[in-house]
């Protein structure tokens, strides 16, 4: 598919391009992004640069939508729809994000992960959106609780990185929840 421009009150999401490698490299120099995704560490022009071409094959077939997120023409973040899986029950997928060091705490990861996951429901059919992070990552915990998802446990081990294994919280979205936050039985406070 071709992708998709999404518009929120304050963000356009957008898929990168390669007048975004820079702004790209740049966040991921921030410690505390390899510390909880995927992200190679270090982080190199080189590893942009394939972020964003695979980007453009993703969205090609229509396996993993992933957006820029951008506020008055600055990234401010990623966001993304993940190993998207269709059948005739409706399909799945993972939902993944980050932010710039910048952008934190200013509501932008929760405003830009709600037009996401309502486009996901409403335009790819889905029928559930899982959540997973690595056990402490708790501003990535807040943003999916104010989302809606439903906590349903801790993964051993189940992360895989090039860290290795971490152990991994786990949360549920289904198209018809209601979104209202419910209690999580994780501590979901920074000095905690």
């Amino acid at each position: 598919m071709e992708p998709i421009t999404l518009h929120t009150d304050r963000l356009v999401l957008r898929a990168p391009t390669a007048d975004d490698v820079d702004a790209i490299f740049e966040a991921c120099q921030d410690p505390e992004i390899p510390r909880w995704t995927t992200v190679p560490s270090p982080y190199t022009r080189a590893d942009a640069e394939g972020f964003v071409e695979l980007i453009a094959q993703w969205w090609a077939d229509e396996s993993q939508t992933i957006w820029g997120i951008y506020a008055d023409g600055t990234l401010v973040g990623v966001v993304g729809l993940h190993h998207i899986t269709a059948h005739d029950a409706g399909g799945s997928t993972e939902l993944g994000y980050w932010a710039t060091a910048a952008a934190r705490r200013q509501g932008f990861m929760v405003e830009a992960s709600r037009a996401v996951i309502e486009w996901g429901f409403a335009e790819l059919g889905l029928a559930r959106i899982t959540w997973r992070a690595v056990v402490g990552n708790i501003p990535s915990a807040r943003t999916a609780r104010a989302l809606g998802f439903r906590y349903e446990g801790t993964i051993r081990q189940g992360l895989t990185s090039t860290r290795g294994r971490d152990d991994g919280w786990m949360a549920g979205l289904l198209a018809s929840d209601d979104r209202t936050p419910t209690e999580w039985p994780v501590p979901l406070k920074e000095d905690e």
